[in-house]
């Protein structure tokens, strides 16, 4: 028997999709989770779904119990009833929490990690959070390394990180730096051989202009700063390329190049992933202490309610969530 400890799924925007993703990921066979959220919630959800869940009350995930089939909640009362497709600030508080929990849960051993479900960050934001959104929040939690958080975006075909995140195109240019590359793709490569067992990753960097600048034609950050940074990693006995065009470094022949890429900015790498994976992506916190992945989309907000939200992501955020716990020993103190 599996004595490991479960993952715990946070209910992010309780007027979404979450909990409806979270149920079709149990009915989907995938067990070893236990889901923060209020009891009364879930059932009409379920009732909606048609999916029969007798769900166990826990207080916490040391409480989980690996033998029980039925879903397992440790409960939570929002402020206000959910309506579906209405997000209301009042909630907020209870999605922060949740989140603060989990990740508590995670760093001291009781859980194996989380999954987040996503949050509607305008209702956030109402209620005073402050954090552009979850991979920073998780960061101020948590202990980081050097150059993190990455936030890493995955498919079948694809493993993207941009370098900058949650910040205007116009501030791009002056956020990035020499040193700034030169963490990223250090915690790049550790990641990807501790969490994902390469052992030599190759990596791609993108350029920030079109043409990577075309030496320096079209703006000069591609030589004076991305460059730079590619030649000392190589120095380091990294396999890091770059900079590349973007426009040319996602086809079919390209992937088969690298093991991951650095944009530069967000757009730049999240448009191919999801083009190429829209419904599978799975977002990863890398650089922190504890293990969080999450769907790669948003609260749903149009669909929440009708019963047609795609699971996909969600099962494959579990899935990556439990690969990495086990490369990652996260294990319980006890075991």
């Amino acid at each position: 028997m599996d004595h490991r400890p479960p993952l715990v799924v946070t209910p992010g925007e309780p007027a979404g999709i979450g909990a409806e993703i979270s149920l079709k990921a149990w009915q989907a066979g995938l067990r070893k989770f236990c889901l923060i959220d209020q009891p009364e919630h879930i059932i009409r959800t379920a009732e909606i779904l048609g999916i029969s869940i007798n769900p166990i009350i826990i207080d916490s995930p040391s409480a989980f119990d690996p033998l029980c089939d039925a879903l397992q909640i440790i409960p939570l009362t929002w402020a206000k009833t959910p309506v579906y497709g209405v997000p209301d600030p009042a909630n907020a508080p209870q999605v922060i929490e949740a989140i603060r929990q989990a990740a508590e849960w995670s760093r001291t051993g009781i859980a194996a990690g989380l999954v987040t479900n996503p949050i509607q960050k305008s209702s956030l934001y109402e209620a005073g959070f402050t954090h552009p959104g979850h991979t920073e929040f998780l960061a101020s939690l948590s202990d980081t390394a050097d150059g993190g958080p990455l936030m890493m975006l995955t498919c079948d075909q694809l493993r993207v990180v941009p370098a900058t995140i949650h910040i205007p195109l116009s501030a791009v240019p002056a956020a990035i730096s020499t040193d700034l590359i030169l963490q990223k793709v250090r915690l790049m490569h550790t990641s990807l051989q501790n969490g994902f067992g390469i052992n030599t990753p190759r990596i791609a960097v993108c350029g920030l202009n079109p043409h990577a600048g075309e030496n320096g034609s079209m703006g000069d950050e591609d030589i004076c700063i991305i460059a730079p940074a590619i030649d000392q990693l190589k120095a380091e006995g990294i396999a890091v390329t770059g900079p590349h065009p973007a426009d040319t470094l996602f086809h079919l022949e390209a992937r088969q190049t690298y093991d991951a890429v650095l944009g530069i900015y967000h757009d730049q790498v999240l448009i191919p992933l999801k083009t190429i994976d829209f419904f599978g992506g799975v977002n990863i916190t890398l650089g922190l202490d504890i293990v969080r992945t999450s769907p790669d989309h948003g609260t749903g907000l149009d669909i929440a309610g009708t019963g047609i939200a795609r699971a996909d992501s969600m099962i494959a955020a579990l899935e990556m969530a439990e690969r990495l716990s086990r490369k990652l020993n996260k294990t319980s103190p006890n075991n």
